[in-house]
């Protein structure tokens, strides 16, 4: 046995992908992940990967409508009052600047979720199993485990050849 503990799929055709991934979880085999320079939704229904970063999203924008809204509140109502021809102090006009800093408050404080959930930050190397994966291959990525014998990892050569693949390497992590 070699130290190497990935098994690398490399793919042309997204539609190829798709048909491996299917294969090789109808033979019990462990896809870690899929590298590719496009989302492919089907990939990520197939996987059962899920993400609460919707959830956290919409937090933030109820957070950010709150805290503008008593922003507004406090500074036109509270702390300074301006009274233009009778008008109400608390009026129709925080719509428009609630809406505006609503979606901004959703926006920057997902990606920094984001950014914190994944470990990126500048400057960091990226660590990619392929490079290619980040122009016009696509990437399949099979944990090779200490318990698994030639005959398993001969196996999975053959299903992503025969189901497409230009090349399978193996690779170190």
């Amino acid at each position: 046995m070699n130290n190497q503990n990935q098994i690398l799929g490399v793919f042309d055709d997204p539609d190829e992908v798709t048909a491996a991934v299917k294969e090789l979880l109808r033979n019990d085999v462990q896809v870690q992940d899929v590298f590719s320079p496009f989302p492919i939704e089907h990939v990520w229904e197939l996987l059962k990967l899920k993400t609460r970063i919707p959830y956290a999203t919409f937090l933030y924008g109820v957070i950010g409508t709150a805290g503008t809204f008593g922003f507004l509140y406090w500074t036109s109502v509270i702390n300074y009052p301006l009274i233009f021809g009778g008008k109400p102090t608390n009026s129709l006009s925080f719509i428009v600047i609630m809406f505006v800093l609503t979606i901004l408050s959703g926006v920057i404080f997902t990606l920094a979720t984001y950014l914190i959930r994944e470990k990126m930050w500048p400057g960091k190397k990226a660590s990619m199993p392929d490079t290619r994966s980040m122009d016009d291959k696509f990437v399949i990525v099979i944990d090779k485990h200490k318990n698994m014998d030639d005959d398993a990892i001969l196996k999975i050569n053959e299903l992503l050849k025969k189901n497409g693949a230009v090349e399978v390497n193996m690779n170190n992590v």
